[in-house]
């Protein structure tokens, strides 16, 4: 596994480690990992997606190949360094090795930005003919996960798509909201957009349950979301509560929200305020029904996340 030190690869690794696949585990890691981890029986493989030699031996005996790394942020050089030509080294050792399923973490944001209602997965770029929704991402992070996506399921592998994640070790997700609400404390257009969550729970379990499945799902593109979209008032309003933030009592017309926040968090961007105020929800049946795992309910997930949120004092993870 690549990325077990990050938000979404420890909570993989301790959904592994609870279903007795810990002294199976090897993480590719540039530092030390937590000590659960080691004492679990995962085995610290010392490397980086950047250094070819450095992944030599990676893959040897090792029949799936769970890669969760990726940077996120940055500029587009460092974000292909990592994302694609690091993607690529990898599946070459993984091909070298014999590996033949590789299991890898997108995003939505692959997609073209605008209205998401509903949709189920797809691979379609801009200019190709069918339905669906077109794959063209606005940031170096994503257009560089999309290139990832494309070696991986062109070797043969699987992609996870969540939208926006939320649980123990979210930096971008809560904070973001609680930043734009403290900064335009108002709804826009009643906070009636709805919105596709997962918790980090939730997702880990999916990413245990496709690693060790007898029949993997070689090529498939999977979204991974709570089945029930979220309206962006009721996550709003956990969201308050969750940080002790005021609700809003003001109601704004999506023109006069974006306006607002241009003028008080000029540093957000049309895609991220898009993120908060238009429909970006997305068909999941098929992650859910394929690995048998029920998604708890949003309000449940953030309540356990409250003290990783509010910056209080947690004990260490127990896998």
């Amino acid at each position: 596994m690549t990325g077990a030190s990050g938000f979404i690869g420890a909570a993989a690794v301790a959904a592994l480690v609870a279903r007795g696949a810990g002294p199976r585990l090897r993480v590719l890691a540039r530092g030390p990992v937590p000590e659960w981890m080691t004492n679990a029986g995962v085995a610290v493989w010392p490397g980086d997606l950047t250094g070819p030699d450095s992944l030599a031996g990676f893959c040897e005996q090792t029949d799936t190949l769970v890669h969760l790394a990726s940077r996120i942020g940055g500029d587009a050089l460092l974000c292909t360094e990592v994302n694609e030509t690091g993607t690529a080294n990898l599946l070459a050792e993984a091909r070298r090795a014999g590996t033949t399923r590789v299991l890898y973490l997108s995003t939505c944001a692959v997609y073209r930005d605008g209205e998401h209602r509903g949709a189920r997965e797809s691979v379609r770029g801009p200019g190709e003919p069918g339905d669906g929704l077109v794959t063209d991402p606005v940031s170096a992070t994503s257009t560089t996960r999309l290139a990832a996506e494309r070696l991986v399921r062109a070797a043969g592998g699987a992609v996870l798509r969540p939208h926006l994640v939320l649980g123990p070790g979210d930096r971008h997700v809560v904070p973001a909201l609680a930043g734009l609400l403290r900064a335009v404390p108002a709804w826009a257009a009643g906070g009636s957009a709805r919105t596709s969550i997962v918790s980090v729970t939730d997702l880990a379990a999916a990413i245990a349950a496709l690693a060790l499945a007898e029949d993997f799902p070689s090529g498939e593109v999977f979204h991974v979301a709570d089945p029930r979209p979220v309206v962006m008032r009721d996550l709003l309003t956990a969201v308050c509560d969750l940080l002790d933030l005021p609700t809003p009592l003001v109601d704004l017309s999506l023109t006069e929200h974006r306006a607002r926040v241009r003028a008080a968090a000029p540093g957000v961007t049309d895609h991220q305020w898009s993120l908060a105020t238009r429909d970006h929800w997305y068909d999941t049946d098929r992650i859910w029904t394929r690995t048998g795992v029920t998604p708890a309910p949003f309000r449940q997930r953030l309540a356990e996340a409250r003290a990783w949120y509010r910056g209080e004092p947690t004990t260490d993870r127990v896998a």
